[in-house]
């Protein structure tokens, strides 16, 4: 299993490490739903704490980062 840093106080200072998936499509400028079924699929990383999904920030990152390397490679 990949280690995941989850000290984001030095990248994001202020910053709520989880968000909840409407925050999350907010900052994305995505949809509620897109961005529940981005979550759902593995896509965007997230952690379910009791009956809440919450987003992980940094998932928010990397998956933006996918999308820019995926469209270099076609």
């Amino acid at each position: 299993m990949d280690e995941v840093s989850v000290d984001h106080r030095e990248h994001h200072p202020g910053l709520s490490v989880l968000l909840t998936v409407e925050e999350a499509a907010e900052l994305l400028r995505l949809g509620r739903t897109t961005t529940f079924e981005l979550v759902m699929r593995g896509d965007i990383q997230s952690v379910k704490i009791g009956r809440r999904r919450l987003v992980i920030r940094d998932g928010l990152d990397r998956y933006v980062a996918e999308l820019l390397a995926s469209q270099f490679v076609d």
